[in-house]
């Protein structure tokens, strides 16, 4: 069994769309990711994943990647009991600090997988079993000899649409105006998807959107909705 950070072996090498970074982790959350990791966490192994089973209901299902520290994807648990969410995030300080915030919140409604995402979606989430997913400041790679590494891509967003329920939500936010076009631009020619008039937005503000409006970025945020054409 795998536990947080932890990788499949005996794969072959692929492009990833982030790089595990050395960062500091506290004591708390260590303590979080060796106690509170069996009760919150789901080790990937690769096979299909059964929600009901999982949360002990049915609900809609709602995936974050990339939930840097958990700050967003606890206040929504928090904010909607009603629904079920499942974050992915490969760095061990965000996931030791989500872990302590679904303790200190006493959230039953979150789940936590530490993997690449891609290969999450691939092998772990069935089709047509998300409400939701969301994207919120990913890694814009602004170097063009990087931007094969951004994860928006046309086979990315194929992925997304499998794995969505007709009428679900893809939503992306970015303090990167060029990342911003990128998102634009793959999501205008992606099968499947009609972006969404003026929707409501349902972020808190997270650090990475605050480092943002200091450095004079201008956040965007789009929904974009799965067909429910067959």
């Amino acid at each position: 069994m795998n536990g947080p950070g932890e990788a499949v072996t005996g794969r072959p090498r692929t492009l990833r769309s982030y790089v595990l970074r050395g960062g500091r982790i506290t004591v708390a959350q260590r303590r979080a990711l060796d106690e509170l990791w069996p009760h919150h966490g789901i080790d990937f192994d690769g096979k299909p994943l059964d929600f009901t089973a999982l949360f002990g209901r049915s609900a809609p299902r709602i995936l974050e990647i990339g939930f840097g520290d958990g700050e967003l994807l606890c206040d929504l648990a928090q904010k909607k009991p009603e629904n079920d969410f499942i974050g992915v995030e490969v760095h061990e300080a965000g996931v030791g600090h989500c872990l302590l915030l679904i303790e200190k919140l006493g959230l039953t409604n979150v789940r936590l997988i530490s993997h690449d995402a891609v290969e999450v979606l691939q092998r772990q989430i069935p089709d047509s079993s998300l409400a939701k997913v969301y994207l919120f400041f990913p890694d814009p790679w602004p170097k063009k000899r990087h931007h094969k590494r951004r994860i928006v891509q046309p086979e990315f967003m194929r992925l997304i649409a499998a794995k969505l329920q007709p009428g679900g939500e893809f939503r992306a936010a970015t303090d990167w105006a060029p990342y911003a076009a990128h998102i634009e631009e793959i999501l205008a020619t992606a099968p499947g998807f009609e972006p969404v008039a003026d929707p409501d937005l349902l972020r808190c503000t997270t650090k990475f959107e605050r480092r943002g409006e200091r450095l004079g970025h201008k956040v965007g945020e789009r929904v974009w909705r799965r067909s429910t054409a067959t």
